[in-house]
This record gives structure tokens, C-alpha cells and sequence, in this order.
């Protein structure tokens, strides 16, 4: 397996704090509103308990993570003081950590380990949810896809951080 050396690979691998967890959703069943719970547990192949999604070991969209801080950017697109996170349709909101920097890495949540598959892009449901302009609102900070690749709880409070 060939390794970059290079200065930037070494830049890129270096968080100046860990994330936390600011909150943990889960929507029973499709188009139904999301429920807050304090904490969950990850399954490999299936997401979260309580979550609707029901995938393979292989699936990529197992969990999806939004950045705070991103919600209040999507706020301020919006000409809002602020949104509901769960209008975002999004499993867990953290803050603190920069998800799209943890491309290539696996995540720690808590006990459980996660691996980031894709930017989670935005669905029509977010002109629902917002109204006109919600859709892009929301490109480049709908946060990031993982698989499970460890199984755990992951509760509120928890630090999010690289592996």
C-alpha cells in the first residue's frame, strides 16, 4: 500500500479538539418527523436503532452527520436566525470538529466507529422543509454519509474524534 509522506497528507491529518455530540435523531418511518433521543445504538449494516433505514453490511448511508455550525449558515442562506435541526432530516448534529476534514479516516463516536462514505447532498424534501431556496441552502452543508464499522451507543455528550 503506498503511503503519502507528503507535507500536506501530514497537515491534513492534525484536529485542533475533538467534536462533540449535540444531539442524536432517529425517524421511525418514512416522511414521519424526526425523533430526539439521547442516545442510540449503531448497528453495522442497519444504522441507528429506531431509524426507519434498514441496509446491508455494504450500505453506505447507514448514519448521516451534520456540523452545527452548518445549520447556522443554512439559517443565515435562509434569512433565518435560526432552523430546526430536525427539518434537516439528519441522524446526528455534532460541533467543534470539521467533518468533511475526516475523509479518509474512520470517526470515533463514543464506543462505536464509523467510517464517512459521502457528502450526505441535499433531497427536494429541503424546499418542504425550508421553502423556496431550501435546496440550495443546504448544498455543500448536508453533511457527510458513514457506515458502521464498529457497533456501540452513541449518546449525547459524546466526543467525536479521528482514528
Amino acid at each position: 500500500m503506498f503511503t503519502d509522506p507528503s507535507p500536506l497528507k501530514e497537515l491534513m491529518s492534525h484536529f485542533s479538539q475533538a467534536g462533540e455530540v449535540v444531539l442524536i435523531q432517529v425517524r421511525p418511518a418514512s416522511r414521519q418527523p424526526m425523533q430526539s433521543v439521547t442516545e442510540t445504538y449503531a448497528h453495522i449494516g442497519k444504522g441507528l436503532e429506531g431509524d426507519r433505514y434498514k441496509g446491508t453490511a455494504d450500505s453506505k448511508r447507514q448514519v448521516t452527520l451534520i456540523q452545527a455550525e452548518h445549520l447556522d449558515a443554512v439559517a443565515s442562506y435562509l434569512g433565518k436566525e435560526s432552523i430546526d435541526p430536525a427539518l434537516t432530516r439528519r441522524n446526528i448534529v455534532v460541533k467543534g470538529i470539521n467533518l468533511l476534514a475526516l475523509k479518509d479516516h474512520r470517526i470515533q463516536i463514543g464506543d462505536v466507529i464509523l467510517e464517512m462514505t459521502g457528502l450526505c447532498q441535499p433531497c427536494s424534501r429541503m424546499e418542504e422543509h425550508f421553502g423556496v431556496g431550501g435546496y440550495n441552502a443546504m448544498r455543500g452543508h448536508g453533511g457527510i454519509t458513514a457506515k458502521v464499522i464498529q457497533e456501540g451507543t452513541i449518546r449525547v455528550g459524546d466526543e467525536v474524534s479521528k482514528l
